[in-house]
């Protein structure tokens, strides 16, 4: 554990010099090469290097309940893998994979048509019903993102923040009968996750869950890649927005396109309890995380 905490140190202060050190047109190589999309060729901020993997866990809002059974991978560039700070949009890939997670349930548990409903709308949803419930729920970032990785395996005590990740995004749900504008969430009203690994004090009524925090080991023999491996990061008292946008406006129905996308969204508002308010809606996710200093990655190009 001291040598991990050592490397906090060491990777901080080798990091500093990146700045005035020349760019180069290799590739990372070897241990490092899962880093090849930190932006520390484009962005002298960043003196660091982080690679997040969420491999399980689950996602509450409202009503709906996704798993995470598909990976999900956090990545980018920090200024100080041992401080708060903003995570640097990575290079040629995005900061969030956007890995589209199935929703229980399909088309069907997402919403239902009712009685006020025009005729051609409800024949449109069973056609499509019939042949591709599915639904996908991506998420996508609405914001930037920010991260003290040291307080995954480190917590602080109160009265300190102890927000190891905090998340701005919004829900893209995807179905032929929804079409491609359906979100929840938005770049102006984003889900915003506060991830601990700490106990929460959610608002009723959710009852408090706790995290686990990170085992630290070293992922190279010489020590310079850190992991921070199967740590559960959580939060139940983030508020979630209603849905806006759903409504394929290319299906052949003869509805006005406001009209159809009010009925529709509403009906998906409606089923899934949106919005939803602080106590309502859970994240629950575990994985591993790597992180190093950049120049480090850069000694590795080749």
């Amino acid at each position: 554990m001291s040598k991990a905490l050592k490397f906090f140190g060491i990777a901080v202060v080798c990091a500093l010099g990146m700045s005035a050190q020349t760019a180069s047109a290799g590739t990372p190589t070897g241990d490092f090469a899962v880093f090849q999309h930190c932006p520390y060729k484009t962005n002298p901020l960043a003196q660091g290097c982080l690679v997040s993997t969420i491999n399980s866990g689950s996602f509450k809002i409202g009503r709906a309940n996704v798993p995470i059974n598909k990976t999900i991978v956090l990545q980018g560039g920090v200024n100080n893998i041992a401080a708060w700070g903003d995570l640097y949009v990575p290079t040629d890939a995005p900061a969030m994979s956007p890995t589209a997670l199935n929703v229980p349930g399909g088309l069907l548990g997402l919403m239902e048509p009712d009685k006020t409903w025009p005729g051609p709308l409800v024949q449109a949803f069973w056609n499509i019903v019939n042949t591709v419930n599915d639904v996908t729920a991506t998420a996508e970032p609405a914001g930037t993102a920010q991260a003290n990785m040291l307080y995954a395996a480190f917590p602080p005590g109160p009265p300190q923040d102890p927000t190891v990740v905090q998340l701005p995004i919004k829900i893209h749900l995807q179905n032929p009968f929804l079409g491609n504008t359906c979100y929840i969430g938005s770049d102006s009203h984003p889900i915003v996750l506060k991830l601990v690994v700490t106990t929460t004090s959610p608002p009723p009524p959710n009852s408090p869950i706790s995290g686990v925090p990170a085992t630290l080991s070293f992922v190279d023999a010489d020590q310079k890649i850190l992991l921070a491996g199967n740590s559960t990061l959580v939060d139940n008292s983030f508020a979630v927005p209603a849905a806006k946008g759903c409504g394929n406006t290319l299906l052949p129905i003869p509805i006005i396109t406001p009209i159809l996308q009010d009925i529709v969204t509403a009906a998906v508002n409606l089923k899934e309890g949106l919005p939803a308010a602080g106590g309502k809606n859970t994240a629950i996710m575990t994985g591993d995380t790597v992180l190093t200093s950049s120049e480090y990655v850069q000694a590795s190009e080749q």
